[in-house]
């Protein structure tokens, strides 16, 4: 088995746990903080914006099963691709979106399905999804770990009420 990593912000890790969770090929999906200078930030410190850390979820997969291809297209159908400030109703540096890249060959799979889904046409403003090398991944607090099924009925509101489960449906067609 080739095990991977790819580390992905979309705004609040709750909702970027369960697209990747469903895939053949995932063998985990981590929720955590990655990007700033903070050792050991806690959910409390990084929400205060001033860490350099986003929420984001790190994916372990076996390349031989699901490519990481495959994972970025997941990946950019969960967000808004052209907010720079936030996602959805979760404004802030920690909720800003970005790909953050383990190997040469991620960054340049990364800047490519960025570029591509830039000239598709698909939306009408600047692609603001940053592609920053791999930093220290802090795993989030045992409560916020596969949220999702931990909480469903509030996960789901929290998922609806922010406005991103419209905004997937509008932009994609479906809820993928």
């Amino acid at each position: 088995m080739a095990k991977s990593l790819a580390t992905f912000a979309g705004g609040c890790f709750w909702c970027m746990v369960k697209p990747f969770d469903r895939y053949d090929g995932v063998l985990s999906v981590v929720s955590g903080y990655t990007g700033g200078d903070v050792e050991n930030p806690t959910y409390e410190l990084v929400c205060t914006n001033t860490t350099g850390h986003r929420e984001a979820v790190q994916i372990t997969f076996d390349d031989a099963i699901i490519s990481y291809e495959e994972l970025l297209r997941i990946f950019w159908r969960q967000i808004d691709p052209t907010d720079a400030g936030g996602q959805f109703f979760d404004r802030g540096e920690s909720y800003r979106t970005a790909i953050y890249t383990h190997t040469p060959e991620q960054q340049r799979l990364a800047e490519q399905s960025k570029e591509e889904l830039a000239a598709s046409g698909k939306f009408d403003k600047p692609i603001a999804t940053d592609i920053l090398p791999a930093k220290t991944f802090y795993q989030a607090e045992e409560g916020h770990q596969n949220y999702y099924m931990k909480n469903p009925v509030h996960y789901n509101r929290y998922a609806v009420g922010s406005g991103r489960e419209q905004f997937k449906l509008n932009n994609w067609g479906d809820l993928a």
